[in-house]
C-alpha cells in the first residue's frame, strides 16, 4: 500500500504494508540510516525520532499510524530548536564512545529542551530514562544537555 509521509520537511511516498515500523521505512526504504535499531520493543531509545515534535520510538510505530504528522530524524536535528546547540555540546564534551545510541539520545534531548528550555537534573533524568547507553556516558549527556540549554 502507498503511504505519503512528511520526513525532515520533505514528502515521500512509500509502498509498504501498513504495519511496517517507521524505523524500517526510514532505514530500508528511504536509506536514512541515522536512526538505529536497538531492541525492537521501544525499551532502549536508539530508534527515537520526533513525530510532530514528540519523542517517538520508531521501532514500534507502524507507518499507517503516522498519517500527516511531521517526522524529524537525526539527519535534520540541526533544524529543530536546540538541535545545533546539542550537537555542538555533544562534540565539545566528547559524549560518544561507541556512538550507537547517540542519535536516539540527541533526539530525546531535543524534545526535552523544546518542552523544558532550562531543565533540572530531575527533568533530564526523567526525559532521558528511556534511552540506554551501554558505554555509560550519562553524566556527560546530562552536562551536554545543560550546556545546550544555556
Amino acid at each position: 500500500m502507498a503511504f505519503s509521509v512528511q520526513i525532515n520537511g520533505r514528502t515521500f511516498t512509500v509502498d509498504v504494508d501498513g504495519d511496517t515500523p517507521l524505523l524500517w521505512v526510514l532505514r530500508d526504504v528511504l536509506g536514512m540510516t541515522g536512526t538505529k535499531f536497538g531492541c525492537g520493543q521501544a525499551l532502549c531509545g536508539a530508534c527515537t525520532v520526533h513525530v510532530d515534535g514528540v519523542s517517538t520510538r520508531s521501532c514500534v510505530t507502524p507507518i499507517d499510524s503516522v498519517g500527516e504528522s511531521q517526522i524529524t530524524t537525526i539527519e535534520a536535528l540541526h533544524t529543530v530548536a536546540h538541535g545545533k546547540a546539542l550537537q555542538d555540546a555533544w562534540i565539545e564534551l566528547e559524549i560518544p564512545q561507541c556512538g550507537y545510541c547517540q542519535s536516539g539520545q540527541l533526539m530525546s534531548a531535543a524534545a526535552l529542551l523544546k518542552e523544558t528550555p532550562k531543565p533540572t537534573d530531575d527533568d533530564i533524568n526523567n526525559a532521558m530514562s528511556g534511552n540506554v547507553c551501554r558505554c555509560g556516558t550519562y553524566q556527560r549527556i546530562r552536562a551536554a544537555i545543560k550546556r545546550a540549554s544555556a
